[in-house]
């Protein structure tokens, strides 16, 4: 899996926001708010390939989460990302 590259973080005022730049991204109309974890997992797994593996090791290195419930919450946002047009299988 790979993030879509025409989207880019930033914080305004403490709220993570994906902003859709680009021509990949010149149709889209919606606007992503990150959580401070998904915001974790956005920029550990942007310009590079993953599983969602990858991403429950990262929860799992970062914060105090059992393999389990890191993997059904790192399922639950791919599936989000995926709604919303931003992870590219």
């Amino acid at each position: 899996m790979k993030l879509n590259k025409g989207f880019t973080l930033r914080d305004l005022n403490g709220d993570y926001i994906l902003v859709p730049e680009g021509i990949e991204t010149i149709d889209y109309n919606k606007m992503i708010v990150l959580n401070p974890t998904a915001k974790f997992l956005w920029e550990g797994l942007i310009n590079r390939d993953f599983t969602v593996e990858d991403g429950v090791q990262l929860l799992i290195d970062e914060y105090d989460v059992s393999q389990e419930r890191a993997r059904e919450d790192v399922i639950k946002l791919f599936d989000q990302f995926r709604q919303a047009r931003i992870l590219e299988d």
